[in-house]
């Protein structure tokens, strides 16, 4: 299944602020830095839900519910701990269809740095592709390739440990490259947020390809509620018989941020 849109780190004090108040900045910057070498930051947490789904009923019955979250712990300005955890449940004409679980921890060191690094464990289970158990660790490093106040693209790449027990194929472990394109832009003054995330999953040493990629459109209700709707597609070349490699879905729903 995809992987939900993590949360960007924060962005930098001197991105926010604006030519015409430099010169206050200027001084403000120097009584912050005094202050941050007398006390140590003050860990952060932010955090982001989602609910969304589709349902249709006539000649095709069918109900999807899709919970997706983001959790970000910043202890410091150098490391911080992650998950991204999501749940899927479908039916089709009175059949269950998908049931899909997915949970992750990913540490981060030097996370406000252009360049970063990372570790992380995951785990999955899927009906829609039968697979009783997936677990993947990995470790690697990201860099930023633009990072502004409205608009942030990033690109991480990491060394992973995977071993998948499917129902009916032979069980697999093997190693993968995987690389991850991440962006998020606002826009009409933080009204509108476009975020776009891509994974591209080759196995080292045989032919074995994953990819998944969405790309959501979200708009505030208030301050803290937002309509969201996202297009996302998944794919696998090794997959049960019976099944189809590529999976598309689109939902529409409600998010609750607070950062």
């Amino acid at each position: 299944m995809e992987q939900p849109d993590p949360l960007r780190p924060s962005t930098p004090d001197s991105i926010k602020t604006t030519k015409a108040d430099s010169s206050q900045v200027a001084t403000s910057s120097q009584d912050s830095t005094q202050a941050q070498q007398a006390a140590p930051p003050t860990p952060t947490f932010r955090y982001r839900f989602t609910a969304d789904g589709t349902l249709t009923s006539g000649n095709v019955n069918r109900a999807l519910l899709q919970l997706t979250s983001a959790i970000d712990y910043q202890l410091s300005d150098y490391f911080k701990l992650s998950s991204n955890p999501s749940f899927v449940y479908g039916k089709q004409n009175g059949l269950l269809a998908e049931r899909e679980w997915f949970g992750d921890l990913r540490t981060t060191l030097r996370h406000e740095k252009r360049l970063y690094y990372l570790a992380f464990g995951s785990y999955e289970r899927s009906n829609l592709r039968q697979i009783n158990h997936r677990w993947t660790v990995a470790a690697g490093a990201g860099f930023k390739l633009l990072n502004r106040k409205r608009a942030y693209i990033s690109l991480t790449d990491v060394l992973m440990q995977e071993y998948t027990d499917f129902q009916e194929l032979n069980d697999i472990n093997i190693f993968r490259n995987s690389a991850r394109l991440y962006g998020e832009y606002t826009f009409d003054k933080d009204r509108w947020t476009v975020t776009h995330t891509a994974f591209y999953q080759p196995a080292l040493g045989q032919y074995n390809i994953r990819w998944n990629a969405s790309v959501s459109v979200q708009v505030k209700l208030t301050t803290t509620t937002s309509l969201r709707t996202t297009l996302a597609n998944a794919y696998e070349s090794l997959i049960v018989p019976g099944r189809q490699n590529n999976d598309l879905r689109f939902t529409i729903g409600l998010v609750y941020e607070k950062k």
